[in-house]
């Protein structure tokens, strides 16, 4: 079967692979990333037929015989340079684990006239993707870069890429990441290693044999990925009509009392794009995991350097592990989902899902509750993750301190469709936010800043998880503690169209810097919470 892929024609034999598994692992096309294999949902894939935008996971190789495939490493010099420089001008790549498969879509557009200044045009083209780290922003503000031809945007910031100090930039990615972050030129258009690149042409692929709760430490190891998810017999996820609820009622209060205030929350999904994968040769190291990107802590842990060091030592080969999405969701650590009744004075009772170090956190800064840990069926819980628990203890302390300082009797706060909440973090970063309708502005003093660009892209950034997080989304978890969603679009995270504008206020300092995440997030929740009227359960819908 013949193609021309990024201007040269290529032959492949027709083995049913899809156009994904051609170019990443028969040509060796790695700026072409697989985040959800084969869901078709991340659009971290996406590549150009014939000037199309195509997601390539669900794309049989055969359909594209004869045809012209461009990838993002394959697009015009004129057009890499444009795209590249607006999304690092913009602070519009992070990881870039999703960047190239969005540029690709984006030039699709962009090819065919599409008016990139409008909104509306860029959400629609964003709705096949997702993008966990940036907040949508900043890519409409790149799109609009681009299209209107200039080194400034009426949306975004001024700045030129050319203009951002990347020493500094790397020093705030890395401490917002807690690890190394390129997020330069070449990594928005896919040129930089994540966990699954790099592995040598003839390395075994493994893959998980089975979500059944009594073969999950058993892999599948043949010499291609379809031949091993043929072996192991996997079935696609799918998403559920099971409803997702709070897996820990609220308790209940004395005889004769009620709770001034109280909260639920659901199992929820970090949704980090590059699912769990690395490769080892045998007598090495393996890849690392988190590459790029530190998956929001959810990898913190991540067994899967291990086993390909494992099984490469066994069979004397290079294996590549590779964990499906249903896998991440499945294995992965999620929040530990708590449920709290409190009294306005901080008195009351909060039930949490046993998590080694969560009463601690609870205690810091809740110290009159009493704290109950129980046990859940469900997923792994992790505290590794972005401000897990701490930020829902401060969602409630605000809660409790907007009704004691209020004119009113503690009760239950009235939704006025707007809400602010000020935090400082465990860290010393602090973080003032007001969320309203249609706009969430956000206050940071986080020390030095390094680089105002990039540190804005990751406040941009944690404002969007946290909003999503209580007003939308959730995981259906069964009474056995299986997880039911396993599609990316299952997750409830907020789509570009969905998405307030976040305006960004960084207060400058000459202290030294701290990470900011952690204090916006935990600002951004408990302010959309109170906009909310603060509802007992999460997410809150919209």
């Amino acid at each position: 079967m013949q193609f021309t892929v990024d201007g040269r024609s290529v032959e492949i034999p027709d083995d049913g692979d899809t156009l994904l598994g051609a170019l990443r692992d028969r040509l060796g096309i790695e700026a072409v990333k697989d985040g959800c294999s084969p869901q078709g949902q991340c659009g971290c894939c996406t590549v150009l037929v014939d000037d199309a935008p195509r997601v390539a996971c669900v794309t049989p190789a055969r359909r594209v015989a004869g045809r012209n495939i461009t990838t993002a490493a394959g697009l015009s010099h004129d057009e890499q340079q444009r795209w590249s420089e607006a999304f690092v001008a913009c602070g519009a790549s992070q990881c870039g684990f999703c960047t190239p498969g969005i540029v690709c879509r984006l030039v699709g557009h962009e090819r065919r006239g599409a008016d990139l200044r409008d909104r509306t045009t860029v959400d629609k083209a964003l709705a096949a993707h997702l993008c966990r780290c940036t907040g949508w922003q900043t890519i409409r503000e790149a799109a609009e870069r681009v299209s209107t031809g200039s080194a400034g945007s009426s949306a975004g910031p001024p700045d030129r890429a050319s203009d951002i100090d990347r020493s500094a930039a790397a020093e705030r990615a890395q401490l917002e990441t807690g690890g190394p972050q390129h997020t330069d030129t070449t990594t928005v258009l896919g040129a930089v290693a994540f966990g699954a690149d790099g592995a040598p042409q003839d390395a075994l692929f493994a893959i998980a044999a089975s979500a059944d709760n009594d073969d999950r430490d058993r892999w599948v190891v043949a010499e291609t990925l379809p031949q091993a998810r043929r072996s192991a017999g996997k079935v696609q996820g799918r998403r559920t009509t099971l409803e997702p609820i709070p897996p820990i009622a609220v308790p209940d209060p004395p005889p004769g009392e009620q709770w001034d205030i109280c909260l639920a929350t659901c199992w929820t999904e970090p949704g980090y794009l590059e699912t769990d994968a690395a490769w080892c040769e045998p007598g090495a190291e393996p890849s690392d995991p988190l590459a790029n990107g530190g998956a929001f802590g959810g990898k913190a842990a991540s067994g899967v350097g291990n086993e390909a060091r494992r099984l490469a030592d066994e069979l004397g080969r290079p294996v590549r592990v590779l964990w499906s999405r249903e896998d991440t969701v499945r294995r992965g650590p999620k929040r530990p989902p708590l449920a709290a009744g409190l009294r306005a004075d901080g008195t009351g009772i909060i039930r949490i899902a046993r998590t080694p170090g969560a009463t601690d956190i609870l205690k810091t800064v809740l110290p009159a509750a009493t704290i109950e840990e129980v046990d859940v069926p469900g997923p792994p819980t992790s505290l590794a993750l972005r401000a897990a628990t701490w930020s829902e203890a401060q969602m409630l302390a605000t809660a409790l301190e907007q009704m004691r300082t209020s004119d009113k009797a503690a009760t239950t706060i009235t939704s006025t469709g707007t809400g602010s909440a000020e935090v400082t973090s465990p860290n010393g970063a602090t973080a003032r936010a007001e969320v309203g309708p249609e706009q969430i502005n956000v206050h940071i003093a986080a020390g030095n800043p390094l680089d105002p660009v990039t540190l804005r892209s990751y406040v941009i950034g944690a404002a969007h998880m946290a909003w999503s997080w209580v007003t939308s989304e959730s995981l259906a978890v069964d009474e056995h503690g299986e997880v039911q969603d396993l599609t990316i679009r299952s997750f409830g995270i907020a789509r570009s169209a969905e998405t307030p504008n976040i305006k960004v206020t960084i207060t400058p300092s000459p202290l030294p810097p701290v990470p900011a995440g952690e204090a916006v997030f935990a600002a951004v929740a408990a302010a959309t919470w109170q906009s909310q009227g603060t509802p007992p359960h999460l997410p809150t819908g919209r």
